[in-house]
């Protein structure tokens, strides 16, 4: 057998260029299902695991894939219709649910700015790497990719993204100070910039603070007089929240009508969540969906469509093993001399065929080998998608 071994080596290396076409053609075969089914069972775990772990998602009426997809992995979408603050306070009322408020309507250095309340962070269970949880008006704690992409710590300032870059009319940017730095989590939240809602209102313009005349830039200064100052927004380049004029901030209007995106709630009991989410969609002009049904629905469409690919994929694998199986057929035919010679030289009449069998089943194996390990380089270099899903 050792022989035999030697000489469908030797066989593999005098036809090297076919040898690594075969290899390569069979470990691509195998390489997109298998690779399609490893991200397909990973990604339909962690989406039903994050999904699970949200009892209830109360929003504007309108699609509840936008609003799921939204609070959960802070997918952008501008289809998404705000609630008012009113809303929240009056399903904190009905004590059936701890309501978590969300605003999500905003970015920073392209990272979903998540304005919220510290009881996201308990629920979440975010760990602080460093620093204190975003308390103040005009603070952040940043999420540890967040954190490792920019190269941020606490202390360093993290400036939002404008919503309208050549609109005055429009709220400046934002510089926020970074209190705090979350732990890894492996999920969305780690892809996220967390600040309060007070902030979020901020950046939505409504909020808006004052400072002293002599702190303002000369050059700003449209006009002024003993009692006030006008100023150019059109040469703001961003606003900040100040020790010394955090107190000034305020907003106009009625507080109880401020814009929220969605409220997570965690109802007390299996009968206060049922009592919740049809009192909510009952009644008010609200809606409350429950996440891991969503995901549900959204994979159950998804995994429709896998099926048909898969079909494919099985499709090239049966072509590409009649394809191979018919090149060491004619392979086989073409050595007849060779086998010849086998025979002369006394080796058993079994000999041939274990030959070519040694031969297939070496690239065979060679090209499975190299098939995993494209399969595990991928999944390692892969984005993980379910973080920015």
């Amino acid at each position: 057998m050792s022989g035999l071994l030697y000489l469908a080596w030797r066989h593999a290396r005098a036809h090297g260029a076919r040898t690594a076409l075969l290899i390569l053609c069979i470990a691509l075969a195998l390489w997109v299902p298998l690779t399609a089914g490893v991200l397909a069972r990973r990604y339909n775990t962690d989406l039903r695991a994050r999904a699970n772990s949200t009892p209830l998602l109360i929003g504007a009426p309108g699609n509840r894939y936008d609003l799921t997809l939204a609070a959960l992995y802070f997918r952008p979408s501008e289809r998404i219709e705000t609630i008012s603050y009113r809303a929240l306070d009056e399903l904190q009322a009905e004590n059936r649910a701890t309501c978590i408020p969300l605003h999500q309507r905003f970015t920073a250095r392209g990272f979903p700015v998540v304005a919220t309340s510290i009881e996201y962070a308990e629920f979440r269970d975010l760990r602080l790497a460093e620093g204190s949880d975003p308390l103040r008006i005009g603070a952040c704690t940043l999420g540890a990719t967040v954190a490792e992409d920019l190269g941020l710590k606490s202390g360093d300032f993290l400036y939002s993204d404008p919503t309208e870059l050549y609109d005055i009319a429009r709220p400046p940017a934002l510089k926020m100070r970074i209190s705090g730095v979350y732990a890894k989590t492996g999920g969305p939240d780690d892809g996220a910039v967390f600040c309060d809602v007070r902030t979020a209102w901020v950046l939505e313009g409504i909020a808006h603070g004052h400072v002293e005349a002599e702190e303002i830039d000369e050059a700003l200064v449209l006009s002024r007089t003993d009692d006030s100052v006008s100023v150019s927004g059109a040469l703001i380049e961003y606003a900040e929240v100040t020790e010394a004029n955090e107190a000034s901030f305020h907003y106009h209007g009625d507080t109880s009508l401020l814009p929220l995106t969605a409220v997570l709630a965690v109802p007390r009991s299996t009968k206060d969540a049922t009592l919740l989410k049809s009192g909510v969609n009952a009644r008010m002009p609200l809606q409350a969906v429950t996440p891991s049904a969503v995901i549900d629905d959204l994979l159950g469409v998804v995994f429709r469509v896998k099926a048909f690919f898969d079909l494919v994929g099985l499709f090239l694998v049966v072509t590409t093993a009649a394809l191979v199986g018919l090149v060491f057929l004619l392979s086989s035919r073409l050595r007849t001399a060779e086998m010849r010679t086998l025979d002369r030289i006394g080796a058993p009449r079994s000999a041939a065929r274990t030959l070519i069998a040694l031969e297939v089943v070496g690239t065979l194996v060679v090209a499975a080998c190299l098939s995993v390990s494209a399969t595990a380089l991928t999944l390692r270099f892969l984005p993980d998608l379910v973080a920015s899903f």
